[in-house]
């Protein structure tokens, strides 16, 4: 059947781009506003780093988990998105560790909320055998607007130097227009296993009784075989997946270029990501999601490599860039296509989040220990270890993942 994308995945994509433009403004001046405004250590950013990239796990099971009961996966989504907008005000007040610490771990638990329930939208709206494509096409929307928000915060301390402040109240606009579109524009789709009005009173109770049965909160889903081996997987890779900040950080010291550029980092490390994203997802759909997701990990383990090598200039840079923009292109999308394809029917929701949880919660120990070596050994040679660590688990998740069987066809 030809690809259609369906509105609601496009205006998800959408919120998710305004989304990301507030999100990703700030997150690209988080590293040099930590280390050098404020002047804390790497330990300090390795551990409001590890917040950003784990502290939506406290949450992502339990929020799917209630999409699934309620079957209105977009309340629970605009519930999130709310909370990181309200997040966004605590950064104009905050100048200190503690409360930066604070607002970080709000914002990323309104991630945690909102990313199964969307994700979970976006799978009841796709065509089955396009699903990673239309993950992409999503992940496309979502990564213009993560490459915007870090160029808006370039162009702001390019004219306006030490402008943190300018970039958190742009921040905070962004914020409020996606919550806004959210919750005027998107439809309030309800997920499958919901009430069918047009029962009768005696299959009402019966179906009501079925139902508390299937969304019955319970840990036996994770004992899926194909899920189980899909979670261990995705656990192994993540504790090697340091954050983008630090590669980034590992590049500016290596080749000293002004802090104003920063933030053009991410914004190509996002261009790179936005333009592979549904190629790579069509891949995944003709050739198997396993694969495109073990490749992205190769590119990954590359960036890494790169990174560490005593030579820089712009083409290492650019290289680097590229590789790790193809990584989140051939893994993000492509880890919940396959998480819901390898999910009991029912617990849609829940199987994406839980694959997002490991995967959170392994990055955050990944941040926080990247830290502490840095600090210990050296920037180059904490990048080489990780590279070999990540390049042993690579070859361990080979041997994993082929035991990991679809519920539905495509893996």
């Amino acid at each position: 059947m030809p690809f259609r994308l369906s509105p609601v995945i496009l205006w998800l994509g959408i919120v998710s781009m305004v989304t990301d433009v507030s999100s990703e403004s700030v997150t690209a001046i988080l590293p040099l506003y930590v280390t050098g405004f404020l002047g804390l250590s790497t330990i300090a950013f390795g551990f409001i780093d590890g917040i950003n990239q784990g502290a939506s796990a406290i949450v992502r099971i339990a929020a799917g988990w209630a999409a699934d009961r309620t079957g209105h996966p977009k309340r629970i989504a605009l519930a999130g998105y709310g909370l990181s907008m309200l997040a966004r005000i605590g950064f104009l007040f905050a100048g200190g560790f503690w409360a930066i610490a604070a607002i970080v771990t709000g914002d990323r638990i309104g991630k945690g909320i909102r990313t199964a329930p969307r994700d979970a939208l976006i799978t009841v709206s796709a065509q089955p055998e396009h699903l990673a494509r239309s993950f992409g096409v999503h992940r496309m929307l979502d990564n213009i607007g993560a490459a915007a928000g870090p160029m808006i915060a370039f162009v702001v301390l390019l004219m306006i130097p030490n402008g943190f402040s300018t970039v958190f109240v742009v921040s905070l606009a962004f914020a409020v227009i996606g919550v806004a579109v959210l919750a005027l524009v998107v439809p309030d789709l309800q997920a499958p296993g919901l009430r069918d009005r047009s029962r009768s009173k005696s299959q009402e109770r019966t179906g009501d009784a079925g139902r508390r049965k299937l969304f019955a909160f319970s840990w036996s889903h994770l004992k899926e075989p194909g899920l189980g081996k899909l979670l261990v997987a995705a656990g192994i890779l993540g504790l090697l997946t340091i954050g983008d900040g630090f590669i980034y950080l590992v590049l500016q010291a290596r080749d000293s270029f002004a802090v104003q550029w920063f933030p053009l980092l991410f914004v190509a490390t996002n261009v790179v990501f936005l333009v592979l994203a549904i190629p790579l997802g069509r891949l995944a759909d003709r050739v198997g999601k396993v694969p495109v997701f073990v490749g992205g990990h190769v590119g990954l383990l590359a960036c890494y490599f790169l990174a560490a090598a005593p030579w820089g200039g712009l083409w290492s840079i650019a290289g680097c860039l590229v590789l790790l923009g193809m990584f989140y292109a051939a893994t993000d999308g492509v880890l919940a296509a396959l998480a819901s394809q390898l999910t009991p029917q029912g617990k849609l929701a829940m199987g994406i989040a839980s694959a997002q949880t490991v995967v959170a919660l392994s990055r955050m120990t990944a941040s926080a220990g990247f830290g502490v070596l840095w600090y210990a050994v050296g920037a180059s040679t904490a990048m080489v270890l990780a590279g070999c660590l990540l390049a042993a688990a690579v070859v361990a998740v080979i041997f994993i993942l082929p035991g990991a069987r679809p519920r539905r066809a495509g893996v």
